[in-house]
């Protein structure tokens, strides 16, 4: 993969929440680098502020300290991809009317935006199920859904947090799977959430380990494990046995 520059660059980022009781320290000095069309994968332990520092990124919250600089300005609100865990769509909208929503809300006319919808709609496999609504979808479906609309808000950013964790065993690794053929296909610089070291290991570029609370960057792994991965090769297993070994997660 070619990398050409730094598209995210975070400089000391910190959060501390100030209860009535009490102050909460959740991120300390964070520092790193977030380079141009890689998949950047954020990896830690529950509660240690992963989603939190995805919230900074995409300024849906306020850092106690540090800065955040994007090499081509910060994106607008609504401008960046993001996927979450739980599959936010809009129950009553088609396939169709969710993907497309960021379009419309942008004032774009619907033959334009429907057909840039219907090309992400293809890209994640759900050809033929235009006007179905969410309940009358698996929750694989539900999530390709999410990436559409991700990745047809346009942005060349996408974050994603914790983007199946909620889905069963086998739906995950189909959703991993899915996920790199999608990047390989339409490349952006994705930011990845997860605590799960296996699933950092089969998508990540680069895996920032972070630590309990405060969390701060423990190490950085680069890894250079060529694609399609295994998640029985030895390489795998000897650099997922090295990241265990320097985690806070509960193995």
């Amino acid at each position: 993969m070619a990398v050409l520059k730094n598209k995210i660059s975070l400089k000391n980022v910190s959060k501390t929440y100030y209860l009535k009781d009490r102050t909460v320290e959740v991120l300390k000095d964070i520092t790193l680098d977030v380079k141009e069309n890689e998949f950047l994968v954020l990896l830690g332990p529950g509660q240690c502020g992963k989603t939190v520092l995805l919230n900074i990124i995409a300024d849906l919250e306020k850092a106690t300290s540090g800065e955040i600089i994007f090499a081509d300005g910060r994106p607008k609100m609504g401008d960046l991809g993001m996927v979450f865990q739980k599959y936010a769509l809009f129950p009553w909208k088609t396939v169709m009317g969710n993907v497309e929503m960021n379009q419309k809300l942008k004032g774009v006319d619907k033959a334009t935006r429907q057909a840039k919808a219907q090309e992400y709609i293809n890209l994640v496999g759900l050809q033929g199920f235009e006007k179905a609504i969410p309940k009358q979808l698996s929750g694989g479906m539900k999530q390709r859904v999410g990436i559409a609309r991700a990745y047809a808000s346009e942005s060349d950013i996408m974050l994603m947090d914790e983007p199946f964790g909620a889905l069963d065993a086998q739906t995950r690794y189909s959703m991993e799977d899915e996920i790199i053929k999608i990047w390989e296909k339409n490349k952006r610089t994705i930011v990845f959430v997860t605590n799960n070291v296996e699933e950092a290991l089969y998508l990540g570029d680069r895996i920032m380990l972070l630590a309990s609370r405060p969390s701060y960057v423990k190490k950085e792994y680069i890894v250079d494990l060529p694609r399609p991965r295994s998640y029985t090769d030895k390489a795998f297993l000897e650099m997922r046995n090295e990241i265990v070994a320097n985690t806070d997660l509960d193995i």
